[in-house]
């Protein structure tokens, strides 16, 4: 059976067993590895474009896909990554659906299990997203709240895997505010080693209980500074968010003037090492919280990670919603590591065996 063949044998509808993706904190080191690995496989399909074989694990799979805030990268790629697995996606604004308002959430968990497969949200309150979920019996996956945003936070950490940055140690410096994004950078490093530094004003800290569970995991060095020139020193990457997050635009003055010493421009970014990468989630305002030149530099990834939200959440969706088929991939990958460790370890054939096996061929 061909490679291709092996991973798409499993696309036969099973029960999806009940796995949320709330928050990063229900996968592993070595998880998150594989999730990239899958990420890679994925991405590399796509460009592909083999029209006779398409990839599609979950075709006649249903995604409800709820959104509260405004949306571009986020509803664009989960739509489109859910349509290229062979599923289908059906979009509901916050108006429509009213989660807590105009509906309980109970109400809408339950009705929306009936109907799909899969509910993806974007909400405001992460307590009515942990609610959707515990009353959900379909996974859920958490596409950005108030609190989090760890469907972001895969796509960066992909990105600086998939392009051979990632290490233990790897010093990554968040620039900004200690918001939703920064929380989740800081989940991260609970999980895989880094050091990570989180610059920013005076009040502008992050979660005080996912800074101590993350500091408690003992896996990262985690430090909150108040300079950004000092954070910056030795940084493999300097990360940034907007200084004034949807929800929060009669801070908008005050904020511009707390955050003023903390812009992501060339100045700061001499500050780390010279082969540093600049990294940003979108959307970006430009000459705030960092300035034209180097969002559009050579160092920077930023279109690269917001490419990687597609790939990495159709990699998610995969694993959530057809184990099997991801299954399939993590045993045709063991068989291949195993099969190429034997090849190097086996060494290269005496060229006399060689031609005797031809003989017989």
């Amino acid at each position: 059976m061909a490679y291709s063949q092996m991973l798409g044998a499993a696309t036969k509808l099973l029960p999806i067993q009940k796995r949320d993706f709330v928050s990063l904190s229900g996968f592993t080191a070595s998880g998150l590895y594989e999730l990239f690995e899958f990420g890679s496989f994925i991405k590399a399909h796509r460009k592909e474009r083999n029209v006779a074989a398409p990839y599609e694990p979950l075709k006649h799979r249903t995604i409800a896909m709820i959104f509260e805030k405004p949306s571009l990268r986020t509803r664009v790629s989960f739509e489109l990554g859910v349509h290229e697995l062979g599923g289908y996606a059906a979009q509901l604004t916050g108006e429509t659906v009213g989660l807590g308002k105009r509906e309980a959430v109970k109400d809408v968990a339950e009705l929306l299990s009936r109907y799909n497969d899969a509910i993806v949200a974007r909400l405001y309150s992460h307590s009515i997203m942990e609610e959707l979920a515990a009353y959900a019996s379909v996974p859920v996956i958490n596409a950005l709240t108030d609190l989090s945003h760890p469907c972001q936070i895969l796509a960066d950490a992909f990105t600086l895997y998939e392009k051979g940055l990632w290490h233990d140690g790897i010093k990554v410096v968040f620039v900004g505010d200690g918001n939703n994004v920064a929380n989740s950078w800081i989940e991260l490093a609970g999980i895989l080693p880094m050091h990570f530094v989180l610059a920013c004003p005076e009040g502008y800290e992050p979660d005080a209980e996912i800074l101590s569970k993350a500091k408690q995991a003992g896996v990262s060095k985690i430090e909150i500074c108040y300079d950004a020139a000092e954070a910056v020193k030795h940084a493999d990457v300097i990360y940034t968010d907007v200084w004034t997050s949807m929800g929060q635009e009669t801070e908008t003055k005050k904020r511009l003037q707390d955050f003023s010493a903390f812009q992501v421009n060339g100045e700061l970014v001499s500050k780390a090492k010279s082969s540093a990468v600049v990294m940003h989630c979108l959307p970006a305002h430009r000459g705030e919280e960092i300035t034209d030149d180097v969002l559009s530099s050579e160092q920077s990834l930023v279109m690269d990670e917001a490419e990687n939200r597609l790939h990495i959440q159709k990699a998610l969706m995969v694993k959530l919603l057809s184990p099997a088929a991801y299954q399939d991939y993590g045993l045709s990958q063991r068989l291949k590591f195993a099969a190429e460790k034997y090849e190097r370890e086996r060494g290269p054939e005496p060229r006399e065996k060689k031609v005797a096996s031809n003989l017989y061929r």
